[in-house]
């Protein structure tokens, strides 16, 4: 068995691998191979981001199901080992027993920044892939950025720039007061960071900025605080059921000024019932994005599950596809190559207008964004179909790269 970090799990069944490899012309498998490339896959499921990780563990399942059926990677089937993450020690732990214990060729998943971050230090010490599908805090794409290292989901300036761009068209940032609510995390300090940025450079100020604890569920301090303080708009940087929390009290307390958000999972909106979702809001993807490929995830993944997927079942979809395409395309599972690949920057089927890439700066997928805004009550027809539809940014006559985060506003010097 082989002991290199990253080697795939191998057992003993000379005879299945062999046959599978015959049928598309690969060199024979041996006794010291498998007919099973084993994928690593963490992500939370319990807490409160645990609705988005369970959209996440789905999406993953039917892709494995799709690219076995499909003929698998390099004639052998792929084997997705499932946990849960539950938080940052954890991660780093369960990481670090699937990498050498399990002998997984990969670690795809995650949603917290701070979980990301003590999976990829564990990834880079071992050598071994990790394709972060949910964590978006620009630090990971900076200060913390390593080779082994690769961002699916996009970083906090791609969310706030798209974001931006709308509230910009709508005469809401220059010499506006904003306030926001922030997650007390990782993820929620680096949105802050970058919202503040977006206020400063385009004439805007905020009014008041207050942390809220990941475990925080009565909002009704802050909202009577902003309604003494009657900004121009109050600006979300909340994440998972803290954003359906504070969208249910929001419409109780009957406060009217404006909503936007620079941080979205499209459950947490489902989550807060009719009538409670408003505002304009980020997507990194959407079930209502009009493209073949789109279209044929959302009718496998509702027929599947009863429901449409989310931007997070996007982003753990498409890795696991990305990642199965590309070991068949350079035939190999080895993470140095893989790497040299994806730097490269070959194109890949997203499900969007347009085909993304990994940019080689930063490992950062670039990809169109979306800004929606929702629906009035009057105007929903079904419970999952609560926002407009709206055109991708960047623009199409625009680099995909327009939206993510420069050099020079967030540094990634690529360690080895």
């Amino acid at each position: 068995m082989s002991k290199e970090p990253g080697a795939v799990h191998f057992v003993l069944d000379a005879a299945a691998g062999t046959a599978a490899v015959a049928a598309i012309g690969a060199p024979a498998i041996s006794k010291a191979q498998s007919d099973v490339i084993r994928i690593g896959h963490l992500t939370p499921r319990t807490g409160f981001l645990g609705p988005l990780g369970e959209y996440a563990v789905q999406a993953v399942d039917l892709a494995v199901d799709e690219i076995n059926a499909a003929g698998g990677v390099l004639g052998r089937r792929i084997e997705a080992l499932k946990e849960d993450s539950v938080n940052p020690q954890t991660a780093s732990t369960k990481a670090e027993r699937m990498i050498e214990r399990d002998r997984v060729a990969c670690i795809v998943g995650e949603i917290s920044s701070a979980s990301c971050l003590t999976i990829a230090q564990v990834a880079q010490r071992t050598r071994n892939l990790f394709i972060n599908t949910g964590g978006n805090s620009d630090a990971l794409r900076g200060s913390n950025c390593n080779r082994y290292m690769f961002h699916v989901e996009s970083q906090n300036s791609m969310y706030v720039k798209t974001v931006g761009r709308a509230l910009l068209a709508q005469n809401m940032v220059k010499g506006k007061r904003w306030y926001s609510l922030t997650a007390d995390y990782a993820f929620g300090h680096d949105l802050l960071k970058v919202a503040k940025r977006f206020m400063e450079q385009n004439g805007g100020q905020f009014a008041a900025d207050e942390l809220v604890p990941t475990d925080f569920s009565d909002f009704s301090t802050m909202l009577t605080k902003i309604r003494s303080a009657r900004p121009d708009m109050v600006v979300s940087n909340l994440a998972g059921v803290q954003i359906t929390n504070f969208l249910k009290q929001y419409a109780e307390f009957g406060l009217t000024f404006p909503v936007a958000g620079f941080g979205f999972d499209t459950a947490v909106a489902w989550g807060a019932g009719s009538g409670n979702f408003f505002g304009t809001w980020p997507l990194v993807w959407h079930h209502l994005i009009d493209t073949p490929g789109s279209k044929r995830f959302v009718q496998a993944f509702t027929a599947r599950y009863r429901r449409p997927p989310e931007n997070q079942a996007w982003g753990d979809y498409v890795a696991m596809k990305i990642l199965a395409q590309s070991m068949n395309e350079i035939r190999s599972t080895e993470a140095v190559k893989l790497i040299e690949h994806w730097e490269r920057e070959p194109k890949f089927d997203v499900l969007k207008t347009r085909e993304g890439y990994f940019r080689k700066y930063d490992h950062q997928m670039m990809h169109e964004m979306y800004a929606v805004e929702a629906l009035k009550p009057n105007e929903i027809k079904n419970q999952w179909d609560i926002y407009k539809p709206s055109a991708p940014t960047p623009g199409a006559n625009e680099p995909l790269d327009a939206i993510g985060s420069t050099p020079e506003e967030n540094t990634c010097t690529m360690s080895a």
